[in-house]
C-alpha cells in the first residue's frame, strides 16, 4: 500500500519514538515536523532529514496526517485545526485535557470526514493482545474484578522539566491512567459508571534534576487518585494512581483480572511486551502464557491509523475508545467532587484483536 504521509507537531523528546517508528512501519512516512521553537524544529528536521515548518505552515502542506505531541492543554485546539485542514490526526495521551475538548475533536473529525486516533497504543502490543486472547478463551472463567495500581513519589524526582505533569491534563491518573484503562477497556469493554476520591499532598514540588534543580513549581491537579470503575457484565475494577507514594511494597505494576476460575496477571501496559501469567482455581503455581505479537514500540497506533485510512481495517486506537478512557479519568475526579457515582455512556464494541500479520500491510 502507499504509505500515509505524516507530519509531527511537537519536537520534544517523545518525538524521537515516532521518527524512529517510521523505520519499523511501512504503513507511514514521517516527512515533516513543526514546533513553536524554531531551533527545536530545525534541529529535529536536520536529524531525521525531514522538512521543518511552523504548525500553521505544516497544515497548509499536502501531508495526509498529523501526529500531535503538544501539551494536553492544547490538544483540542491543535487537533481541531488539523482536522479542519483536512488532515487525519493521531495525538498523544490523554486525548484532551477535558471531555469538552475531546467532544470538539470528535465532532471536527466527523464533520470533516477524517479519522481521529490517540495514544496509548501499547494495548496493541504482544503482552495485552496475548492477555485478551487468554481472557476470550476462558482462561479464568468469567471476569469478576480487576486491580490497576501505579505509585511513585512524583516525576519531579527524575524529570528535568516536570511542569506539565502538575498542570491541567496532568496528575498521576491522567498521566499513567490511560495506559491501564485503555488496556482494561480493550480487555473488558466499556465502563458504565465510576466513583472516586482524590487529594493533593503539596501545593508545590521541587525539581530534583537537570538545570532547574531546586526550582519550585506549582501543583494544580490532584496527586493521589483512587477510584472504582464498573464495566459491563458486573466487572468492578479498583484504581490507584499516585505521585504521593515515597515507597511501596506493592509490585509495580499491580495489574490483574480476577475471574470465576482463576486470576490473570497482566504485563506493564506502559510497554508493548511482558509476561502474562495465569493461576487457575486449585493450581499450585502460576503458568506463564507465551506472548506473541507486536513488540517494536511506538508507531503502532500511527500504523493502525494508516491502515484504517487506506482500506477496510478496523481502527483500533480510535477517538471513541480514547474519549471513553478520558470520561473514566474525569469521572473519578468529578465523583470525588460530587460525592456520588458518575454514570458513563460507552456505546461501542471492544476493538478486535490484531491479526498475526501486523505490522505488515493487510492490503
Amino acid at each position: 500500500m502507499e504509505p500515509l504521509s505524516v507530519g509531527v507537531i511537537g519536537c520534544g523528546t517523545i518525538s524521537d519514538a515516532y521518527f524512529e517508528g517510521d523505520a519499523v512501519h511501512d504503513a507511514f512516512d514521517v516527512v515533516a515536523c513543526a514546533d513553536i521553537d524554531q531551533d527545536a524544529r530545525e534541529a529535529k528536521a536536520a536529524e531525521y532529514n525531514v522538512d521543518a515548518y511552523t504548525t500553521e505552515e505544516l497544515l497548509e502542506t499536502d501531508v495526509e496526517a498529523v501526529v500531535n505531541l503538544t501539551p494536553p492543554t492544547v490538544h483540542a485546539d491543535v487537533c481541531v485545526s488539523a482536522l479542519e485542514a483536512g488532515k487525519h490526526v493521531y495525538t498523544e495521551k490523554p486525548l484532551a485535557a477535558t471531555t469538552e475538548g475531546a467532544d470538539r475533536m470528535r465532532a471536527a473529525a466527523a464533520e470533516n470526514d477524517r479519522l481521529l486516533g490517540s495514544a496509548p497504543d501499547t494495548f496493541l502490543g504482544a503482552g495485552i493482545q496475548t492477555a485478551r486472547k487468554a481472557l476470550d478463551d476462558g482462561a479464568i472463567g468469567e471476569p469478576v474484578g480487576a486491580t490497576a495500581a501505579w505509585t511513585s513519589p512524583g516525576h519531579e524526582v527524575w524529570h528535568p522539566q516536570p511542569d506539565l505533569y502538575y498542570q491541567a491534563g496532568g496528575g498521576p491518573l491522567f498521566d499513567m491512567g490511560p495506559y491501564y484503562l485503555s488496556a482494561l477497556v480493550f480487555l473488558l469493554g466499556p465502563a458504565n459508571r465510576v466513583s472516586g476520591s482524590v487529594t493533593r499532598a503539596k501545593d508545590t514540588r521541587t525539581i530534583g534534576s537537570g538545570p532547574r534543580a531546586g526550582e519550585e513549581i506549582d501543583v494544580e491537579v490532584p496527586t493521589h487518585e483512587v477510584g472504582t470503575a464498573d464495566f459491563g457484565d458486573g466487572v468492578v475494577a479498583d484504581l490507584l494512581f499516585s505521585f504521593d507514594a515515597p515507597a511501596s511494597t506493592l509490585p509495580m505494576p499491580a495489574f490483574e483480572i480476577y475471574g470465576t476460575e482463576g486470576t490473570l496477571a497482566l504485563p506493564d501496559p506502559n510497554h508493548f511486551s511482558g509476561p502474562v501469567r495465569v493461576k487457575g482455581t486449585g493450581d499450585e503455581e502460576w503458568t506463564e502464557i507465551e506472548s506473541e505479537g507486536y513488540t517494536a514500540g511506538r508507531g503502532a497506533g500511527v500504523a493502525d491509523l494508516a491502515f484504517a485510512v487506506r482500506g477496510e481495517w478496523e481502527h483500533r486506537t480510535n477517538g471513541e475508545l480514547a474519549g471513553h478512557v478520558l470520561d473514566i479519568l474525569e469521572g473519578v475526579r468529578e465523583s470525588s467532587e460530587r460525592g456520588e457515582h458518575v454514570p458513563l455512556d460507552g456505546e461501542f464494541e471492544r476493538p478486535a484483536v490484531l491479526p498475526d500479520s501486523f505490522p505488515a500491510s493487510p492490503f
